[in-house]
């Protein structure tokens, strides 16, 4: 089999973009989106390139950088005072949180209205019945990459490695939703040695456990669509959670790690900022 089809996750979210540009361009006023970030270089990162973005698009952003040591009552504050300001429209707390932090009362904390990630219990209620009007922005990107391929996910087998609340879960309902068959494999399913057997089979496989090169390349199905949500530092250079280059050699079409997914999340970051203004609007 030839090497796979590298996934253009940049040229994607360019094309995102400019529709986002289009759309802003027709709207009466500009959204703000509020972005709440803890010292740690993976969320500078991301913030950075949150904030770059916005800047592009004329979205305005109001950032909160907090301690590693914050308190729970620290960051709950200041949540609640952006759910209270009109002129804030979307709130996102990046992730991870220091351990001190629960981040499921963090997003129970934000105003529905205003959750840009889908994280609080009315919008991940409505995630389940399909109904969502804002989802996860790295769950979207996958969908966005999947989609990408023209591949009919009817009836696929579909397996999820990775059960997280903001890409594991609510990947594995966006690909129920296209009538896949979706398998969603977790630590559990590594312990007790059945993992393998599980991505061997997968015709669309999504990995997101922030392990390097954790899933081997021999492990992928023959034609499989591949999408690597990990972004991990090993020696200065950043890998993904499949063995790539190995991966290649099987799968039909794989997401690159970097340009793959992340340049598409930061776009639906966006994207969702917009739907809240536009909703915040009509309420």
């Amino acid at each position: 089999m030839s090497s796979a089809v590298v996934l253009d996750g940049t040229a994607i979210a360019e094309r995102i973009k400019q529709a986002l540009r289009e759309e802003l361009a027709g709207l009466k006023g500009k959204p703000t989106l509020a972005i709440l970030s803890f010292q740690t270089p993976a969320s500078d990162v991301y913030r950075k390139a949150q904030c770059v973005q916005a800047v592009t698009l004329g979205i305005r952003t109001r950032e909160h950088t907090a301690s590693v040591q914050a308190t729970q009552v620290d960051v709950e504050q200041v949540i609640q005072q952006w759910n209270s300001d009109p002129t804030i429209h979307g709130v996102f707390v990046h992730q991870p949180m220091p351990s001190q932090i629960d981040p499921q009362r963090i997003s129970a904390t934000i105003d529905p209205r205003k959750d840009i990630e889908g994280i609080h219990p009315q919008n991940s209620a409505r995630r389940f019945f399909a109904k969502a009007r804002i989802g996860s922005c790295t769950a979207l990107a996958v969908m966005e990459l999947i989609e990408s391929t023209g591949v009919d996910l009817i009836g696929k087998d579909a397996v999820v490695v990775g059960h997280s609340e903001i890409v594991g879960r609510p990947v594995s309902m966006l690909l129920l939703d296209k009538l896949a068959t979706t398998t969603v494999c977790h630590i559990g399913t590594d312990r007790a040695g059945k993992l393998e057997d599980h991505v061997r089979r997968a015709d669309v496989l999504v990995v997101a456990v922030g392990r390097p090169q954790f899933i081997k390349g021999a492990w992928i199905k023959p034609g499989a669509i591949v999408i690597d949500v990990g972004i991990n530092v090993v020696n200065g250079r950043v890998v993904g959670d499949v063995e790539c280059e190995a991966a290649k050699q099987r799968a039909a079409y794989i997401s690159p790690v970097p340009g793959g997914v992340g340049p598409i999340t930061v776009m639906m970051v966006m994207k969702n900022t917009i739907e809240a203004f536009k909703l915040q609007q009509r309420a």
